[in-house]
């Protein structure tokens, strides 16, 4: 299926890329700032509805739930009805659910919104990485990445710190009326600047793949998301994640066998793809996604930090992730994506282990030190792996793979902080203390680095050229790619062993 342009692209096609990734990044920016800033204004917006803050939680269950159903309808809503027109509804509705979320008088109607807004976000995120890819050659795909890849890094560090900001200061109707002028700016730059396309010839909707992937992912998120709290009870969580497991296994058996699947598994075939995203990639992830999580909770509990004490501390870490940005493709271009995910890799896995042995007396400038160097490894190995993973995707897997990334993404990021919180419930259980100590938090740092550590060698199968074509690394040898027949004279010249073909020289000809 080949996809039929209906507006012209810019006749700059790396300022095109670069355009259409600076605008996809802001709406990414919006929609990961939605996500992390209201958790600190859970309390203040029970009282205002009149209910316990506990019950708040459900409207983050109840978005993670809705996204969790629609993400894998999202790539072929784009090859239906084009990509753009995709995102532009994706953007619109989770602006007016923004807007409905400020306004809402109870809890109902605040639940309704943010289901609305889950919707968006389940459309936005997968739809927006097809629109960069669709726009980027391979060439420009490691600086596109670049770019869309920064709000995952800012928004959940930034976050509840802004939010506890607005809370304060304003109310937390804020915290929702501020995606209103970040939306209406994303839906001008989009129609403006961004071309559309849509398939020549959209596939049937595979509706049993639908349900089935649907289901096996919202199962497993809830319950990924529960273990987070153990309160809850230890039954329903186990019952969640095996059925989610299992409906998982079923939706992989029927992706495989139907004529029209949902979903495209051959990405899967794709080295790169497959290490960056299911095997290695996920679970380097994990430790990612778990360190966000506990910093807080570490200067907060552990160290005994006021809110905004622990807030400055975090922005060394955010600053650590933007600082890399600058570093992470020259770097990528001159070592290649191998040496950079596995030394980078150990570089990050030894800064969260790191944080094991800090404590209140350790000397602020060391602490800072250090949430320098956490964030600058992980910027560069999440752009890294971000990259990677549409490196040696074709044209027709990119809808899928776009999809399938998200979806996995997902799991990493709820998997982190499950293991993260389930580590520190098991070292307090162990301890046989009320509250959580300072040494939780070390034992849990230290579990952490050592599953990023073992991720970081798995990243050792990926051959040396892996995703050459993107970074550009091995450019410098270019001057070696002549002829046969002249690389033959060439190695003849430097030794009695042909490099090119492995024969012992005895002429030019036998060789």
């Amino acid at each position: 299926m080949t996809a039929i342009p209906e507006i012209e692209a810019s006749a700059d096609p790396a300022r095109n890329s670069r355009r259409v990734a600076l605008i996809v990044a802001i709406a990414f920016f919006m929609q990961l700032l939605d996500s992390t800033i209201i958790s600190t204004s859970l309390p203040q917006m029970g009282a205002s509805f009149g209910v316990p803050a506990v019950a708040m939680s459900i409207g983050i269950t109840i978005y993670m739930l809705t996204m969790a159903v629609f993400v894998p309808l999202s790539g072929w809503l784009a090859d239906r009805f084009g990509a753009r027109n995709i995102f532009l509804v994706a953007i619109a509705l989770f602006t007016l659910a923004s807007l409905a979320c400020g306004f809402s008088e109870n809890l109902t109607e605040f639940v309704a919104a943010r289901a609305a807004q889950g919707l968006g976000s389940a459309l936005m995120t997968p739809v927006g990485r097809i629109l960069v890819l669709r726009n980027a050659s391979k060439s420009e795909l490691l600086n596109a990445t670049a770019l869309i890849t920064w709000p995952a890094l800012f928004a959940p560090v930034v976050g509840p710190v802004l939010g506890g900001f607005i809370t304060t200061y304003l109310s937390w109707h804020w915290n929702f009326f501020i995606n209103i002028p970040l939306g209406l700016i994303g839906l001008a730059l989009v129609a403006r600047f961004i071309p559309g396309d849509r398939e020549a010839d959209p596939k049937p909707l595979d509706w049993p793949g639908f349900f089935l992937t649907s289901a096996g992912l919202a199962c497993l998120l809830c319950g990924l998301e529960r273990i987070a709290h153990p309160d809850d009870g230890v039954l329903p969580t186990v019952l969640l994640v095996a059925a989610g497991i299992v409906i998982g296994w079923l939706a992989v058996r029927h992706l495989r066998r139907a004529p029209h699947p949902l979903l495209d598994l051959s990405s899967f075939k794709v080295l790169t793809f497959a290490i960056s995203t299911l095997a290695a990639g996920t679970i380097f992830r994990v430790a990612i996604n778990a360190t966000p999580f506990l910093l807080p909770l570490l200067f907060q509990v552990g160290f005994g930090m006021s809110p905004v004490d622990a807030g400055m501390m975090i922005l060394a870490y955010f600053l650590g992730n933007l600082g890399m940005k600058t570093v992470t493709t020259p770097m990528l271009r001159h070592f290649g994506f191998r040496s950079v995910m596995v030394v980078n890799g150990i570089i990050a896995s030894a800064s969260i282990m790191a944080c094991a042995a800090i404590s209140p007396q350790t000397p602020q400038a060391l602490v800072v030190g250090l949430m320098l160097i956490a964030g600058l490894s992980r910027s560069m190995q999440f752009t890294a792996l971000n990259t990677l993973a549409f490196a040696d995707i074709a044209a027709a897997q990119r809808s899928s793979a776009a999809t399938l990334s998200s979806m996995l993404q997902q799991v990493a990021m709820l998997f982190g902080v499950a293991i993260a919180a389930a580590i520190l419930n098991l070292s307090q259980i162990a301890r046989a203390q009320p509250a959580l100590d300072l040494v939780d938090f070390r034992v849990t740092f230290l579990v952490i680095g050592v599953i990023g550590l073992v991720a970081s060698f798995r990243f050792l199968v990926l051959p040396r050229t892996a995703g050459a074509e993107v970074s550009g690394h091995m450019a410098g040898n270019r001057k070696l790619n002549f002829p046969i027949h002249r690389r033959v004279k060439f190695h003849l010249r430097l030794a009695p062993w042909c490099r090119a073909c492995a024969r012992r020289r005895d002429g030019a000809n036998n060789c």
